[in-house]
């Protein structure tokens, strides 16, 4: 028998044309190359934009750069073990976190894993971290206040459940006081809280845990930690796994609060993943997507109607200023997408006013919408009374002889400003908040030593609580300051000032 070459040639083109390999590229892959807590691999034809890849030695990755014949993809565990030619796998999931009731009162990593050595978190669903914020059509316009029990925001920047409330300051302003303080004035209010902690110490994390565990508001409240010893990769994602915890309840009919401590730092994380896949940096280094970055996250914020589950999630994000710069590139953006911002001043912060709230620079653009009428009643004033003693302030620094008319309002603001100074973890109640704000309107104070305005707040409080408990069972049952609650008020109050002539 003859073998013919001609022969032998077509066998093998026939062979190659009907040869398929048991690993396709759509579904594997090789490492290109690794280093930095990135990796290039080549195939994965198929591969989803962030979704989870597998590599040797159980380590996952995120896919990130989506090119024509490679993804990029980062790390989401040590890249020590993995090496050039490794094999990469899909696994045909987004990444996702688990999400439900077994979460509360647990802190988390990024990827919902636990942290605080308290066992396994048995949830029964899970849910990717990427998805596209409700329509306009879903949405419910905000009106119900979740108050933050600190009277300076609940009288002058309202914020509504379903708001984007931006808190934005130097280091060391108060910042996250105004975010923990928020959150455990939600306790039997129905309000599941997250915070997610970004790019901090472990050690702050642990100190803020605490407080809020000897507060009583962990029983309501999910920890997400990525801190500043974690990859980047899982700073970036962990806003996401928040805001995705937070809308398995909002679409069960909860109220929801999540506060993203910070977002200048998740700006920072994505930056280092962006810088090192090649991604083109823009304006002050920044990737041109950052805007994109934090405006799909608080566009999940939003109140829904009943059809779509009737819950909202109401989002706090906070940003770090240099030097008070809000003008920045990050502030600028963030500045932009939320609804109104509350900003917090170092002169103030230093010269003993806490919280340091700027109440020129602040503004909620929900405005009174988010107010019970009662608080409309009494802080409707407030922030042009504010401005206008600060106004006189600046020029009465340098002239001596002052008319009595601007003595009385400078003497009038500076007692403001000691009714909207309150201590860290001690939010006060609507009630309280209402009679203290309705004292400093009517000027019952004006004649008080500045020094003991606040003993003096507190002891009409706990008069009232105890001798007149109808005017604070009006205030809950009606929420409306009437004519004839006005003149009763007003009559308590003038009894109790005159004792303390």
């Amino acid at each position: 028998m003859i073998i013919k070459p001609n022969e032998i040639s077509e066998l093998i083109k026939e062979q190659i044309k009907s040869y398929s390999h048991k690993l396709e590229t759509t579904d594997v892959g090789s490492v290109v190359s690794i280093g930095d807590g990135v990796s290039t691999v080549y195939g994965l034809d198929k591969c989803m934009l962030n979704e989870l890849l597998e590599f040797p030695h159980g380590i996952y990755g995120m896919a990130f750069n989506l090119n024509e014949d490679s993804v990029g993809v980062v790390m989401l565990g040590s890249d020590q073990q993995i090496k050039e030619g490794d094999i990469v796998k899909r696994t045909g999931r987004i990444v996702e976190v688990p999400v439900g009731d077994a979460l509360l009162g647990r802190v988390v990593n990024s990827l919902g894993q636990p942290l605080d050595g308290l066992g396994d978190i048995k949830c029964s669903a899970h849910r990717p971290i990427e998805r596209i914020a409700p329509g306009v059509m879903t949405r419910k316009s905000v009106s119900v206040p979740p108050q933050t029990g600190i009277k300076a925001i609940d009288a002058m920047i309202p914020i509504g459940r379903g708001q984007r409330e931006l808190i934005i300051g130097d280091r060391q302003t108060g910042k996250t006081a105004i975010a923990l303080d928020t959150i455990i004035n939600q306790k039997g209010k129905n309000c599941y809280c997250i915070y997610v902690a970004i790019g901090q110490k472990n050690s702050t994390v642990a100190h803020l845990v605490e407080k809020l565990k000897k507060a009583g508001a962990m029983d309501y409240t999910v920890v997400v930690s990525a801190t500043a010893s974690e990859l980047a990769p899982l700073q970036y994602i962990a806003p996401y796994a928040g805001v995705t915890i937070a809308e398995h309840w909002m679409e069960q009919g909860k109220d929801c609060l999540v506060v993203y401590d910070d977002l200048s730092k998740h700006a920072v994380a994505y930056r280092t993943m962006a810088l090192l896949l090649r991604r083109a940096p823009g304006r002050e280094a920044f990737p041109g997507d950052v805007f994109y970055l934090h405006s799909r996250l608080l566009e999940r914020a939003c109140r829904v109607n009943e059809e779509n589950g009737g819950g909202s999630i109401t989002a706090l994000p906070i940003i770090e200023t240099q030097a008070g710069d809000i003008s920045a590139y990050i502030p600028t953006n963030v500045i932009s997408i939320t609804d109104g911002q509350i900003f917090l001043q170092t002169e103030l912060f230093n010269a003993g006013q806490r919280p340091a709230i700027d109440s020129g620079l602040s503004v909620s653009r929900v405005g009174s919408a988010a107010q019970i009428k009662a608080m409309k009643q009494v802080a409707g004033s407030l922030k042009i009374e504010l401005a206008n003693y600060r106004e006189l302030q600046a020029f009465s620094q340098f002239g001596s002889d002052l008319d009595a008319e601007t003595k009385k309002v400078l003497n009038h603001g500076e007692k403001l400003m000691e009714v909207l100074k309150q201590n860290q973890y001690s939010p006060y109640s609507t009630n309280r908040q209402i009679i203290e704000l309705f004292a400093a309107k009517n000027r019952f104070i004006d004649d008080l030593e500045t020094a003991s305005v606040k003993k003096s707040l507190d002891d009409l409080f706990d008069d009232i609580s105890l001798n007149h408990h109808d005017i604070l069972d009006e205030l809950d049952a009606k929420k409306v300051i009437s004519n004839e609650l006005d003149a009763h008020m007003k009559e308590v109050m003038s009894v109790f000032f005159n004792k303390l002539k």
